[in-house]
């Protein structure tokens, strides 16, 4: 094998680790605010990273900050009231040790006013409702070799 091919399999499989790692940073945060976990959520944001809800809601700066965030009250009562976050599959623009990642993100709740319904072999449910649905923008780069967030924004 000539060495020109083994650097481009290396690069690959760069590609292939890196856009792995940034799947799962991605797909962890459902679960992590779902859950309240602020210690996750210290460790995968920088210590300036941000995170903005757009101009109807707050947001915050720093990691500090961004997981004292989903340790409010009224995010325990959100999370107490059936929150679920949810996420489709990242597009990832890899740059090096920047992306920037596009995905949709859908907030929904137990419907406490729904009409009770049963569901074979499920049990019965009010349902769910769709709160919110929005395009997130996810800044990243890398850090001694981790994928952190450095910035959320809805687009």
């Amino acid at each position: 094998m000539n060495p020109s091919s083994t650097s481009d399999i290396e690069n690959r499989l760069r590609v292939i680790e890196d856009k792995l790692a940034i799947y799962e940073l991605i797909a962890s945060h459902p679960p992590s605010s779902d859950t309240g976990d602020a210690d996750y959520t210290f460790s995968v944001y920088r210590e300036d990273g941000i995170f903005d809800r757009g101009a109807t809601l707050d947001g915050a700066k720093g990691a500090k900050e961004i997981a004292a965030f989903i340790q409010r009250p009224e995010h325990h009562e959100a999370i107490l009231g059936g929150l679920a976050h949810f996420t489709g599959l990242p597009l990832i623009d890899l740059r090096g040790d920047v992306a920037i990642v596009t995905s949709y993100l859908m907030i929904i709740h137990l419907d406490h006013e729904g009409r009770r319904r049963e569901l074979p072999n499920h049990g019965a449910s009010t349902g769910y409702r769709i709160h919110r649905v929005v395009v997130n923008r996810w800044e990243l780069e890398r850090h001694n070799g981790r994928w952190m967030i450095a910035r959320a924004d809805p687009v």
